[in-house]
């Protein structure tokens, strides 16, 4: 049985590039959920993309649903896989990302691994997954649900939430949430200048970070 529900509201393109400022690892200074799993890598690692969340789930070998959905997507999508914990079968590959590509998605995040990164960076089309396989998926026309609650490395993404990716990691926020997540950080990442300003200045760091006065407050001192 399919499951084909209707494609989300679309974030903002103000949004989008609020959060294309943002890196995953600021974020994480001050945020501990929302992350998926580490083990999803970039493929491209130079890239870094935001856009709303189109979900799909996969089970097993069968990637019916997935061609299924490259007849709907829009430009400004990030396609989530979830693989219901297959590891063996890559349901990404060459032929899909020209079909995502040419309908605009920014980029695609698969819970198990993809194959032909060759053709992945040729096109040049933003990918995290957990490795390649040369198993792939088929087109068996079994099951698969498109715009439906996934969870995808440890975590619950819903269509229409606003994904962040880079070098770093994948993060996922409600969109009502994004911006002020994004400013926060975009603050944080400024305050970085100013700091290796002073660095370059000829201060140190454990002086500006207040280290130095937490260690020597309780220096044990021997006689």
């Amino acid at each position: 049985m399919f499951i084909v529900n209707d494609m989300p509201a679309q974030i903002s393109s103000e949004l989008v590039a609020l959060l294309e400022k943002v890196e995953t690892a600021t974020v994480g200074h001050f945020l501990h959920s929302g992350f998926v799993d580490r083990e999803l890598r970039a493929v491209l690692p130079e890239k870094r993309v935001a856009g709303t969340a189109v979900t799909i789930r996969l089970p097993h070998a069968d990637s019916t649903a997935l061609h299924y959905l490259t007849k709907f997507v829009r430009p400004g999508d990030i396609v989530v896989v979830e693989r219901c914990g297959d590891t063996r079968h890559a349901c990404w590959g060459g032929v899909i990302t020209h079909a995502m590509k040419i309908a605009g998605v920014k980029a695609g995040i698969v819970d198990g691994p993809a194959t032909d990164f060759s053709e992945i960076r040729n096109v040049e089309m933003p990918m995290w997954c957990r490795g390649p396989s040369p198993i792939t998926t088929k087109i068996l026309g079994l099951e698969g649900a498109i715009n439906v609650p996934v969870t995808v490395g440890g975590q619950v993404i819903e269509p229409g939430d606003a994904v962040l990716a880079d070098e770093s990691g994948v993060i996922v926020l409600k969109p009502s949430q994004a911006k002020a997540v994004a400013e926060r950080a975009l603050g944080m990442q400024e305050a970085e200048i100013k700091l290796l300003e002073r660095l370059r200045n000829g201060e140190k760091l454990p002086d500006i970070s207040g280290a130095t006065r937490l260690v020597e407050e309780k220096i044990l001192r021997v006689a």
